[in-house]
């Protein structure tokens, strides 16, 4: 896919981790805590990537400036911080994929939306910061994807240029993020795409419809 790769950045709920089980784990607590039933993890997943205002969205209707929004959302992510790695675990052939990374000399890191204080005791449990060379979460720098700040700051980290790289996600502002700082982009079509989501529209270089996939798209293997 290119020729001269030097890094790998992928975005994290939907791509790197399958993140879905814990974060619909979490949603559904708290709609216990308020007297609701759970929701069927079907009508959950496709909405994971965007984070805990489309899981208080999903759960409960409620839509950013709603009274009782914030409150919610702190609730919800106390929730998740408690039960951040019960099952989220890297995606099927995503620990082959970085170890081949590592053995060709490749970098590989993460730029997300996801704040610091879910992000890194994420990976700590996974035992995947170590090996990580750029880390860039949703509150590291500003503005965040899709703006392609994240992206330069992650290959800088990296110690590479951003036309070296590619950058893997399941949402548009992923793309738009990668196309915009000058990287290869391919979409995570396994990841938490939306009913609605048009991902030809985003105009991606390559599609990986299986995790599975994206080590023949990457390395060629």
């Amino acid at each position: 896919m290119l020729n001269n790769l030097r890094a790998v950045f992928f975005d994290l709920d939907g791509t790197l981790l399958d993140t879905a089980p814990d974060m619909a784990l979490a949603l559904n607590i708290q709609r216990e805590v308020h007297g609701k039933e759970p929701l069927p993890f079907s009508e959950i997943r496709p909405y994971v990537s965007h984070g805990a205002a489309a899981m208080l969205r999903v759960g409960f209707g409620l839509e950013q400036g709603h009274k009782d929004f914030d409150e919610f959302r702190k609730q919800y992510l106390n929730i998740y911080a408690d039960n951040i790695a019960v099952h989220t675990e890297l995606f099927s052939g995503l620990e082959e994929l970085l170890n081949a990374l590592a053995e060709s000399d490749i970098a590989w890191g993460i730029a997300t939306n996801k704040p610091e204080f879910l992000t890194i005791p994420l990976l700590e449990a996974l035992n995947l910061r170590e090996s990580c060379r750029g880390l860039v979460c949703g509150d590291t720098v500003k503005p965040t994807k899709p703006h392609p700040k994240p992206l330069f700051f992650a290959a800088q980290q990296a110690g590479v240029k951003p036309v070296q790289s590619v950058y893997v996600g399941d949402a548009w502002r992923d793309i738009a993020a990668g196309r915009a700082a000058g990287m290869k982009t391919v979409v995570a079509e396994y990841g938490y795409i939306q009913p609605e989501d048009k991902i030809l529209e985003w105009k991606a270089d390559a599609v990986a419809k299986e995790s599975t996939d994206l080590m023949k798209l990457l390395l060629n293997h």
